[in-house]
């Protein structure tokens, strides 16, 4: 496939919140915190903050979309905030932390206009949605001290997050809302057990513990691509086992002190059905972790039908 370097940006809210969403997933070359909208050039911290200049604190991506569409891009930029505050994000107040989508091109307005109209009629939230849809402007890169600040200030950025409102928001607003009359009709009993009741197929019995074949496992019930082949391992231990995930952001990770032991239970961020859980006694040369998953909470797809079933953007992990 041919890289197609494009750009993306967002305001929503605090800067320092927006970059970790983004960093690191697949197709995502860089992530820069900055200004933009404003009146003035190369604004500071301080002038932007003080609700002067006009100009909202924001992101700007850069991206590959042969392999992260822009569609997915606006899709998890959605999950980050509050749409409907027109006054700022949660405990940061005035204009410099309004939100809107600036888009670079007439795909991108097209793309960013339908997610809108897509979330304003799908009833998730009872007031109108306010995020603002705008022309890009010039954005000016922020101070390195704000750069990478979840990286550089952890802890603090930690703090902050919860403390601001924002994380709890996400968790209540954003989380996937289950059906478990349908998921029942919809899933095998194992399917339900598993996903559904933080179940466990037995060792050595289940469908993909031996699988060699190339392709993608994606979760059961949201189709989103969890795993492929390539980092599939044989671990001894009876059930399909990776050594990365395709995309972190895809996944949750939770302390599980059931068994009377201390784990990590890993969760589909999208369908919040239970997976399995990681460990730290995978293949060393390929960052030691082991990702032990149920199969009955995925289903393969080969390679040689993943254009057909609409996974063709990920046909790239195979080159």
């Amino acid at each position: 496939m041919t890289s197609k370097n494009e750009l993306a940006t967002f305001a929503g809210g605090c800067f320092w919140c927006m970059v970790e969403p983004f960093d690191e997933r697949p197709g995502i070359k860089e992530v820069v915190s900055g200004y933009t909208g404003g009146r003035t050039e190369n604004p500071t911290y301080e002038e932007v903050c003080s609700n002067s200049t006009g100009h909202v604190e924001a992101v700007q991506i850069t991206f590959d979309s042969s392999v992260m569409p822009y569609e997915r891009i606006v899709e998890t930029f959605w999950q980050q905030i509050d749409p409907t505050d027109i006054g700022g994000q949660f405990n940061d107040r005035g204009e410099s932390y309004q939100t809107a989508i600036f888009y670079h091109n007439e795909n991108q307005r097209l793309i960013a206009e339908e997610s809108k109209q897509k979330l304003e009629s799908g009833g998730r939230f009872s007031k109108p949605i306010v995020t603002k849809i705008l022309p890009a402007e010039p954005f000016y890169r922020a101070e390195e001290n704000h750069q990478d600040y979840y990286k550089k200030n952890s802890f603090h950025y930690r703090l902050y997050k919860k403390g601001s409102g924002r994380a709890d928001f996400i968790k209540s607003n954003w989380a996937p809302k289950k059906d478990k009359t349908k998921l029942k009709e919809q899933l095998s009993p194992i399917q339900y057990k598993v996903t559904q009741e933080n179940g466990t197929e037995r060792p050595f019995q289940n469908e993909y513990w031996d699988n060699e074949a190339d392709g993608i496992y994606v979760d059961i019930i949201s189709g989103e691509v969890l795993f492929t082949s390539k980092e599939q391992f044989d671990a001894g231990c009876g059930w399909p086992s990776f050594t990365k995930p395709v995309d972190n952001y895809q996944l949750d990770e939770k302390s599980d002190t059931t068994l009377g032991m201390r784990r990590t239970e890993v969760r589909s961020k999208t369908s919040d059905s239970h997976l399995g859980h990681v460990f730290n006694d995978g293949p060393k040369d390929k960052g030691g972790l082991r990702y032990c998953m149920n199969s009955a909470a995925m289903r393969f797809i080969p390679k040689a039908k993943m254009n057909e079933e609409g996974y063709e953007n990920y046909l790239h992990l195979f080159n």
